[in-house]
């Protein structure tokens, strides 16, 4: 499952980012998002999504989400 399909409000562990994009890898992985680390979605908005990872919070849009593996 990805973050575009989790619940507002659950805490889920992040099991993997699925992506061939190095770029994208690297981004994600600076804000904290890899592995092992709880990720929480605060709202879905239209193109995206707003998640809490470790103190801060985050909009994304949908292709990020989708690389989430939670």
């Amino acid at each position: 499952m990805t973050l575009t399909s989790a619940e507002e409000g659950k805490e889920y562990i992040i099991q993997g980012i699925d992506t061939d994009d190095e770029e994208m890898d690297e981004f994600l992985f600076r804000l904290g998002c890899y592995s092992g680390e709880p990720i929480t979605v605060v709202s879905h908005i239209h193109g995206g999504c707003v998640v809490a990872i470790k103190d801060a919070r985050y909009n994304i849009d949908n292709m990020l989400a989708d690389a989430i593996v939670i």
